[in-house]
């Protein structure tokens, strides 16, 4: 490919010897690329547009970073499993048990066959906002020891978001399925597919019948992005949905999931998870070391009390998030060195119009 101390022969060298040096690129897509750096170079050889070189270019880099034979070690312990669910979810038992069922008949599988790939129907969270659909799934991951990545559907505009856009066209991109194993760095990650029934309604029916593809257990081992322009195994992959509703999902798609049925919590679940989770937590995002801020007991009813309609905790981690602000503000700018939040004084720190935000 010419003089390489051409910056554009410079630059083919470098994408040949990328396709060259990675050993785990299928061999006939390997020639493929090969003969798309050929036509680039006698493109720009014969004045061709520099856009032939730039989308070659995004080509050969992004199936080199495609984790072809790359992937994670499953920890395969049912007890890690239930601890780490116990740990980060307060009540739920039938959900839990539901999971742990999941995971014990793919940890069975496994023990009998490593190289055996899971073919029970992907996990479909169905709930209200804020009751815990998303964490679920980041907690099945770190439980697996998988890498994680979620997907908005709210964000995605037609079915080329999940199967790319052609290279043929000048905006040419991979779809944001493979985009998402990408970044992961390994072939089996948990990808959450999340509020399904957010799609654009213009294109659900397309999709769809991506969905669809994506996941069913005899078609995602030959997935195809139109990018790629070559089968992608899917059959590695965990994936999990949520949804508020399933109304808006295609029965054909439904029949491919596991639909898990997310309960409303209690006040008294409400406030144990505000006191030993939420508040903690907006605590250690804003800085704050525990002796910085309480909050007494009787305290909690009359925050969580108004919040009674909503059946996740949504609007109460913006409530505490708002008491932690006001806070760090005060610690910052001198004004007190510590907070003890009483029925006395906690309206100068609670916005109760955020309980209906």
């Amino acid at each position: 490919m010419q003089d390489s101390s051409n910056p554009i022969s410079g630059m083919l060298k470098r994408l040949q010897n990328a396709l060259i040096d990675n050993v785990s690129i299928p061999e006939a897509l390997r020639m493929k690329a090969f003969e798309q750096l050929a036509r680039a170079a006698i493109s720009i050889q014969y004045g061709g547009s520099g856009s032939t070189l730039e989308i070659t270019q995004k080509y050969v880099d992004f199936i080199c970073r495609l984790p072809w034979g790359v992937q994670t070690v499953d920890n395969l312990d049912i007890t890690n499993a239930k601890t780490i669910l116990d740990s980060r979810h307060l009540g739920l038992p039938k959900v839990k048990e539901r999971i742990l069922e999941y995971l014990a008949s793919m940890i069975l599988l496994k023990q009998k066959n490593p190289s055996a790939v899971m073919r029970a129907p992907s996990l479909f969270f169905v709930g209200l906002a804020g009751t815990g659909k998303t964490s679920f799934a980041k907690i099945i991951a770190d439980a697996l020891n998988r890498k994680f990545y979620r997907i908005p559907f709210g964000g995605l505009a037609n079915v080329l978001d999940l199967r790319g856009q052609s290279k043929t066209t000048s905006y040419a991109q991979p779809g944001i399925i493979l985009r998402a194993i990408a970044e992961c760095g390994s072939r089996n990650p948990v990808i959450l597919l999340d509020e399904m029934d957010r799609v654009n309604p213009d294109d659900r029916a397309g999709i769809m019948g991506a969905l669809l593809e994506i996941l069913d257990p005899n078609q995602n081992n030959h997935f195809q992005d139109y990018f790629l322009d070559y089968p992608f195994d899917l059959s590695q992959v965990m994936f999990i949905g949520t949804s508020n509703n399933t109304r808006d999902i295609s029965t054909a798609v439904l029949d491919r999931l596991e639909i898990i049925q997310m309960p409303s919590y209690t006040d008294a679940e409400k406030i144990i998870i505000g006191k030993q989770y939420v508040l903690n937590r907006q605590m250690t995002l804003s800085g704050l070391d525990q002796n910085q801020l309480s909050i007494a007991d009787e305290v909690w009813p009359k925050l969580v009390r108004p919040l009674g309609f909503e059946p996740g905790i949504r609007s109460l981690e913006r409530l505490l998030e708002s008491i932690v602000r006001k806070v760090t503000l005060q610690i910052v700018t001198g004004k007190v060195k510590s907070v003890a939040l009483t029925e006395q004084n906690m309206y100068d720190y609670v916005d109760m119009t955020l309980a209906s935000a």
